[in-house]
Order: C-alpha cells, then structure tokens, then sequence
C-alpha cells in the first residue's frame, strides 16, 4: 500500500510541530529526510524509541528534532509509521512536509490514517468514530464517551448483543435442517425470552441517542418570547459575553442570531429569535417569520417571559405559537427578571424556573433542568451511548428485526420464520460495528476527518 505523510498538528506557529508517515515505505521516506546523531541508522535503532538527529532536503540541514519508528504491526495503523516531530514553525513544517513528498510518500486524505486502522483491524468502526468524537469534544460528557467508545466498550456491546443473536441464529438453523429431530438448543418459549433480553439492551442502545447526540453534536434551541422579556440576555448569559445587542427598546432584535453554548453536560445551538407579537415594521415582520421558523425546526425551547409583569396576552400567544409547533413537550418556560423583586405567577402549559439573566441567579437550575430533558435521569455507562444517527439507524433495526422475531413467535410462527428477523437483526449490528459495512458509509465517515488523522 502507498506511503502516506500528512501534518499531524495545526497550522501555525508553536513549539512542536508532527509530520506522520504510514506504508510500507515509511521508513524508507524517513531514512531520506533524517540524518540521525551517531553512526546507528534509523532502521538500525531499536523500534518506538525517540532518535534525536537533523532534517534535511535537496537543499541541506533545515531544522533538528526527533523521529520515532513503529514497526508493523505494532502502530496505530496497522502499517509501519514513522513520526517526525520538528521545531512549530511554519516554515520548518511545510519544508519538512515536503521533503517527504519528494522522497516517495504521497499526501494523504482525510481521516486516512484512522480509516487505514480501521481496515487493517487495529479499530473497530465505533472505535473510529470516536477517535473524531476526541477531536470534536466540546464537552467533559462527550470527551468521556469517546475515550470510553475508543476503548472498546460500545464494541463490547454490540459484540455482546451479535453473540447472543448468534446463538440464537445456529439453534433455528439447527431446526430448518432437522425439524423432525430433537436438535435445537432453544424451545420456541426460550428462544422467545432470548430475543426480549436482547430487544432490552438494544432498547436502552436506542434511547441513548437522545442524550449522546445532545453532549456531541448538540441540541437546536430556540429562545423565543414577547419583545423585551430578556431573549437576548438569557443567550448572553449562557454564552457569557454579549453576543446579542440588549435595549430597553422592544423589537431590538430583528434577526435570528446564532450561538453554541454548554449547559453542564449538553451543547445547546441556541437561536435567539426577534420578539414574537403583532404589528411592527416591515423589517421586525420579516425576523418574527424566521423566528417562527426556527421554533419549528427547534428541538428545545427556551420561552423566557418577564416575571416583572404580569401574563398577558402576549405572553398567551407565545405559548399558543409553542404549542401550534407542538413544542410543549420539549419547553422550558423562564420567568426572568428574577432581580427586580416581586415575581408574578405564571401558568404555563410546561416546566418552569425563575431566572436573573443579568445576574445569573437560577442559572443552576436551568442547567439542571436541561440535562434532565436529555439524561432521561437514567444513570448509565457512558460508553454505551450511540453517538451519531449512523449509530443509532443501525440500532433500530436491529431493535424492530428483533421486536419482529418476537412477534412471529407469539403469533405461533415457527423459529424459522423467526430466524428470517434475526439474521436481519445481526446485519444491522455488523453494519453498525463496521464488520458488514457498504464501502460509501466508510469512506463518508472517514472523509469528515482532519488531514493527519
């Protein structure tokens, strides 16, 4: 297979800065560019050990640093790799880079080096994914999951579910070819028991979605409510700077603005949205359609309403607008201005709290209250949480192949019919775990990778 180079670290300037090499003809690029102190050669060094020597090129000596050899198929690739770690200049970075190309290697695409992993059997396709899961982490939450994931143990999940359907597959298989012998290993009531342990842990596979997509690639939120409730200082507040302009003066938002926040363990992908009423101008019109686009599209909503004032009608068309998109399910009500002393009752049709955006009183609160939608109060590994709708569409059918088996055999279908559903059920997790996957899945999955990676 061809040998790869690609910078391994940001462009720009800092202290170290990698170049990784993996191929066949790894170390044979590296001989070229690095001149090694002492007499020993590269080749001749004892393998994962640091070398300390000189980088150079057509030209000459460019820069000093430091190489490591990981011989096949001790490395991260499978392959032989070679990694050269020079001073973080931009300059010394790119030259070294190209030196590597012209001794032999070719650059690399996107995410090859990980996909090279994942075909040569270091890595298992979840474990893949996660390898993006720790570069993309913008939360604790989603940082644990993805070393956890690294580790094996959504593998280890999936593997557990496959053995048992499995299992279950050679007992059928047993009947197809001899019904009129005693040679299963499961009657149809145990192999019906069976099939429900597993449709459980798929089922709690499944629900996980909810709460893994909301800690990695987080929740479309739309703050929405009556011009001047304090929209735009609730996004502020959650996002810890002024992002959005605040006045006294209703309407002063006119467009929706965007921002990604963390809420404890959720991202939220908040909009604040112009102020929903009837009248204004033509412009502050138009922005009240996009916020009512955006609450439709929202997956949470942030109603925020002045606790100062009492309920009015305003505040009643909002909710009528929230419950139109049917939201109500998923809102959260604010009654905000906590500051100003006297809070009015509301009577809201969802969860409510009491919130200061200007001084950040209940803000704990909402947290918690947010991360209550989203971790479903179920305490869980966090490794065997679906991360990403690929995931997650293999889990459902295998969850509904499985639910199907279970059906036949309470319909009074015999296990071969059954057997049909658990085949398709152990296709969907090969699917998932990278074992049967199409070509085009792996190659897309890779491709939103980083060059080097």
């Amino acid at each position: 297979m061809r040998t790869i180079s690609a910078i391994g670290t940001p462009h720009g300037v800092g202290a170290v800065s990698m170049i990784r090499l993996s191929g066949d003809e790894a170390l044979s690029v590296a001989e070229k560019v690095f001149c090694p102190k002492g007499s020993a050669s590269l080749a001749q060094r004892p393998t994962r050990t640091a070398v300390y020597g000189s980088f150079q090129d057509e030209r000459g000596a460019f820069d000093d640093g430091i190489v490591i050899y990981y011989a096949a198929p001790a490395s991260y690739t499978g392959e032989d790799m070679v990694e050269l770690m020079c001073h973080g200049g931009v300059l010394a970075t790119s030259r070294l880079f190209a030196a590597t190309l012209s001794a032999g290697a070719v650059g690399a695409a996107a995410g090859e080096f990980t996909k090279r992993a994942f075909i040569n059997g270091k890595l298992s396709l979840s474990q893949a994914e996660a390898v993006g899961l720790l570069i993309e982490a913008k939360t604790d939450s989603c940082l644990d999951i993805g070393i956890r994931h690294l580790g094996g143990s959504l593998t280890k999940s999936i593997n557990r579910c496959s053995d048992k359907l499995l299992a279950m597959a050679s007992s059928v298989y047993a009947y197809i070819d001899y019904p009129e012998e005693d040679l299963t290993d499961l009657s149809p009531d145990e192999l019906k028991a069976e099939l429900n342990r597993v449709k459980a842990e798929l089922g709690t596979l499944k629900n996980s979605y909810r709460y893994g997509k909301a800690v990695t690639e987080g929740v479309k939120c739309a703050i929405v409510g009556c011009p001047n409730t304090g929209k735009s200082s609730v996004l502020n507040l959650l996002a810890g700077e002024e992002r959005a302009i605040v006045t006294s003066i209703a309407g002063t938002t006119r467009d929706v603005i965007t921002e990604t926040v963390r809420l404890g363990d959720v991202l939220l992908r908040l909009s604040d949205t112009a102020g929903l009423r009837e009248g204004g101008g033509e412009i502050e019109r138009l922005g009240i359609k996009r916020s009512i686009e955006s609450l439709k599209g929202a997956e949470l909503v942030l109603a925020v309403f002045d606790g100062s004032k009492a309920q009015s009608e305003g505040d009643n068309e909002v909710i009528r607008y929230i419950e139109e998109a049917g939201k109500t399910a998923v809102t959260v009500g604010i009654i905000n201005k906590a500051d100003k002393g006297k809070i009015h009752n509301y009577e809201l049709p969802f969860k409510s709290l009491v919130l200061s955006a200007k001084t950040g009183e209940g803000l704990s609160d909402l947290e918690d209250t947010v991360c209550g939608l989203y971790k479903g109060g179920i305490e869980r590994d966090m490794g065997e949480t679906i991360t990403n709708a690929r995931q997650h569409a293999a889990v459902c059918r295998a969850f509904d192949s499985v639910e199907s088996a279970v059906n036949a055999l309470e319909s009074g279908y015999t296990q071969d019919v059954a057997g049909l559903d658990i085949e398709e059920a152990l296709s969907a997790l090969g699917e998932l775990d990278g074992r049967q996957v199409n070509e085009d899945i792996v190659n897309e999955i890779f491709s939103r990778f980083c060059v080097g990676k």
